[in-house]
């Protein structure tokens, strides 16, 4: 059951995404989050970050932001292929993962067998169960219980933080 808490906080996150008028929010402060305690077969410091990735793409992947949805091209991708992290180019999901799951954000209901690591998120007061590659410890989204069989999972992915390559 949805808790009136639940109800507020999601009600001010989309007013945010709504009011944001860019490609990112900020949930975090623009601070560098994403794999800053971990230890990780690709490690960079953000100026090398910064270097290699864009800027909607380092708030996302390096600073756990989140992008607006509806905005990724990758919404529409259709073609089989992999879907892998812009960071370090890892293979993340196969293309016959994906679902269309109508929140504005690519779903997929499995990722690639050791691909992605996860983690507690306790942002917004509540619970969440965050996703990053297993490689280079970038945010890629999160994983909620309301996907497809065969999982019955949704891996809510930032598009910003994968590329496409078609198979």
């Amino acid at each position: 059951m949805v808790t009136r808490r639940e109800i507020l906080l999601g009600s001010a996150a989309a007013a945010a995404v709504a009011a944001a008028g860019i490609g990112i929010v900020r949930w975090r402060g623009g601070q560098a989050t994403a794999a800053t305690g971990g230890h990780f077969e690709v490690t960079k410091t953000p100026e090398e970050w910064r270097k290699i990735l864009t800027p909607a793409q380092y708030a996302v992947l390096r600073e756990e932001d989140t992008e607006r949805p509806w905005t990724s091209p990758l919404n529409q991708e259709k073609r089989k292929g992999t879907f892998v992290c812009a960071g370090c180019e890892l293979p993340l999901f196969a293309s016959e993962t994906k679902f269309e799951s109508g929140t504005g954000w690519p779903s997929f209901y499995q990722p690639i067998e050791g691909a992605v690591g996860t983690g507690e998120d306790w942002s917004f007061g509540l619970l969440r169960e965050e996703v990053h590659c297993r490689r280079c410890g970038g945010h890629l989204g999160h994983i909620f219980n309301d996907g497809p069989k065969p999982t019955g999972l949704r891996y809510c992915i930032n598009g910003v933080a994968l590329n496409f390559v078609p198979a």
